[in-house]
């Protein structure tokens, strides 16, 4: 039998799980669980009534009170146009704007925003009446398999609107002048909206065209 001294974490891992087993084992055979291992049963959900401003128009959905932003917006008001993607705030394919600001709504509850303005993709325009950035995506194909595109076009209006409200990004040279508009900026700021296609170049050039007046 070594020391104590010789014993290594492993060997203290497989001695403990050993005596588990050991002890488990014969009460398990004869349909006897022990109350520790008894699953834990969750209570029912607290639910709310929460008043959200979407897309121009107050929508009244009684939630419950974990629901994130994006599950409200897709489950119960059915806009689905904003996409579950990561569902932990590394993609960006659930970007919506709130307040004027573009957030990740898998990250933030729906009762934090009773009161706040929020707009997602089918609050920016309409196929008879396109969005100037919703235009300058098709006009240069900046997607392709398109599932990303409702969270790169708000977060590249959103973008164009910090941009014109003069706030730096990593990137801007200089913190005390208004940021220029240029492609290192664009892509330091859409950097947390993932196209696994790969279509950024051309996505680049959709913003480029809204900045510069030309959609």
């Amino acid at each position: 039998m070594p020391s104590s001294s010789d014993f290594t974490r492993r060997d203290v891992l497989i001695v403990g799980a050993a005596s588990v087993v050991a002890t488990a084992a014969p009460n398990i055979a004869h349909g006897q669980v022990p109350a520790s291992a008894a699953p834990i049963i969750a209570g029912a959900p607290v639910m709310s009534k929460v008043s959200l401003n979407v897309n121009g128009g107050i929508r009244e959905v009684e939630l419950d009170m974990r629901a994130t932003l994006l599950d409200a917006l897709r489950e119960n008001l059915q806009l689905t146009g904003t996409k579950k993607g990561c569902d932990h705030g590394q993609c960006g394919a659930c970007t919506v704007i709130v307040n004027g600001r573009r957030i990740n709504s898998c990250l933030t509850l729906a009762v934090m925003h009773q009161g706040e303005t929020i707009t997602t993709i089918e609050g920016l325009g309409t196929p008879d009446n396109l969005h100037p950035m919703q235009a300058a995506f098709i006009k240069h194909d900046g997607y392709q398999c398109g599932y990303c595109t409702p969270g790169q076009i708000c977060s590249a209006v959103a973008m164009l609107e910090e941009i014109k409200a003069g706030i730096p990004s990593h990137v801007s040279t200089d913190l005390t002048s208004a940021p220029q508009d240029t492609n290192e900026e664009y892509r330091e700021r859409m950097s947390g909206n993932i196209c696994r296609c790969g279509a950024y170049s051309n996505i680049v050039e959709a913003i480029t065209e809204v900045a510069e007046g030309r959609a």
